[in-house]
């Protein structure tokens, strides 16, 4: 379910936050805290909705009630126990929800420290469709154990709807929460004072978050590190007048007023006009953080009109290029471009006085053992990992051979294009080299708002499309779009990113 805003476009405050984390989570100090708000967008309920039912029964009006944790605890004690509150937790948390946009994109931000107070495990199925191996910490007992090979480790603070009984639900837990998960209270102290936290869909209501942030303020003072916490600014008039104006104001009076205290602990806050924006925000995000990948889509059984000698010049010179202008290469090892690419690449790399293959160029073959019945989907997902960690996508050539020595179009390269597509990354086509790039170059002279998204790349496909363009004229337009779109991700640009 997609629930961007097509018409956002990232304000100065924005823009700074966006440059400001991203480079954070690129030097591995970032880390993430996802509130119930998150999980609302997504159709579950919140704390109120989830405790409605117990407040009818305690003849209490939801409505007026503010310390939920203490509306718990009447139940379980009128109960003499938590077993019906137990499978209330399970009956609302094991329901189908959807994934929302927002889920997806946390997902593939490369960020490997996770902090939740939800129950679901939306935030695991994310991570796991995204295809990282996610290790979810639940007690104290696996606190001390590694998965191996783990990209993300998920701390779910109080509980999940597999584990009920364990759950934090009621003032009781909260009162022991330090004596039965202490080690939860100092993994996180922890990760306040040696990371940079992104808050979502929190109230910053909870009080052992809030504990937490007094302790660390403590002991640290003024030399606290920067959080941010995206939040949406309380509206000034409400459409057809359904509340008052002296309602209005009174809340954006307390919204400004906490977010003046967060500044206490270090937290900034970010804000957004609409619940809406906030997915267009974290693509603008992503994009800042991969924008210096770029993904070569290439496959060439026979060389078209350029012959091979031409065609493999511009793969090598594209690829050294790439590094040269201070992008980093992503390659699956399509037949017939990605060897001269990686090549011309490598060629650069070791040319050059500081930079690190390891860090420069990324080459990620496709899987050669997948069984025949699951190929297609490894293959897709395989596709969506590498192009979720880029930039652009640059597609040359793009056929393969069938039986009887036909040559087709390449329906890899078609589907690299439309995931590219799907998550809002540049399309560069070098139209010339034929099939796949021809018929996408087409698509893009037709349709560039949609192939290259706020860029200007009249003049530079028009160069991608001439057959007597020379390899350092092609070049040199797939290396200006490059740093059009960089520029744009960057967020030194007005233009919106995320379209």
């Amino acid at each position: 379910m997609s629930t961007s805003n097509s018409t956002w476009a990232a304000s100065r405050e924005q823009r700074r936050f966006i440059g400001n984390f991203g480079d954070k989570i690129l030097n591995g100090e970032a880390a993430l805290f996802v509130g119930a708000g998150v999980s609302r967008s997504a159709g579950f309920v919140d704390w109120k909705a989830l405790l409605s039912d117990v407040a009818d029964e305690l003849d209490l009006d939801i409505g007026k009630e503010h310390d939920l944790l203490a509306l718990a605890q009447y139940h379980v004690n009128g109960h003499g126990g938590r077993a019906e509150l137990n499978q209330q937790l399970i009956d609302v948390f094991t329901r189908d929800a959807e994934q929302t946009e927002m889920h997806s994109t946390l997902a593939r931000l490369p960020i490997d420290t996770v902090w939740t107070t939800n129950y679901d495990q939306l935030l695991e199925k994310a991570y796991e469709s995204a295809g990282r191996r996610v290790e979810v910490k639940l007690s104290i007992q696996n606190l001390a154990q590694a998965r191996k090979g783990r990209d993300v480790t998920l701390y779910k603070m109080h509980g999940c709807v597999t584990q009920p009984h364990d759950a934090v639900l009621t003032k009781q837990d909260y009162e022991i929460y330090d004596l039965e998960r202490r080690l939860f209270t100092d993994s996180l102290k922890g990760d306040f004072i040696e990371k940079t936290i992104l808050f979502l869909g929190f109230s910053f209501s909870d009080p052992n978050v809030e504990r937490i942030l007094a302790k660390v303020r403590e002991q640290l003072g003024q030399n606290q590190r920067t959080h941010y916490w995206i939040a949406r600014r309380p509206p000034q008039t409400c459409p057809m007048g359904r509340r008052p104006a002296e309602e209005m104001e009174y809340d954006r009076r307390k919204a400004e007023l906490q977010s003046a205290d967060l500044k206490r602990y270090g937290i900034h806050t970010i804000w957004v006009e609409d619940y809406a924006d906030v997915p267009s925000l974290l693509r603008a995000l992503e994009a800042y953080v991969t924008r210096k990948g770029v993904f070569v889509a290439g496959a060439a059984h026979e060389p078209g009109e350029l012959g091979w000698n031409r065609l493999n010049e511009l793969s090598r010179v594209l690829g050294g290029e790439i590094i040269r202008c201070g992008f980093n290469l992503v390659s699956g090892f399509g037949i017939g471009i990605a060897e001269q690419t990686i090549l011309g690449a490598f060629r650069a790399v070791y040319e050059s006085t500081y930079t690190q293959s390891a860090e420069r160029v990324l080459i990620r073959p496709f899987p050669g053992s997948a069984p025949s019945a699951r190929r297609a989907e490894v293959f897709r997902r395989h596709r969506e990992d590498l192009i979720a960690q880029v930039g652009a996508l640059v597609v040359i050539a793009g056929n393969k051979a069938v039986e009887g020595d036909s040559v087709v179009p390449s329906g890899g390269i078609e589907e690299e294009v439309r995931i590219a597509l799907r998550l809002g990354k540049p399309v560069i086509p070098v139209g010339l080299t034929g099939y796949v790039a021809h018929a996408v170059w087409e698509a893009a002279c037709a349709a560039p708002d949609r192939y290259l998204p706020g860029i200007d790349g009249t003049a530079e496909l028009e160069v991608l499309g001439n057959a007597a363009s020379t390899v350092q004229e092609i070049v040199g337009a797939v290396s200006s779009l490059l740093t059009k779109a960089e520029k744009i991700a960057s967020a030194r640009c007005r233009e919106n990113a995320s379209r």
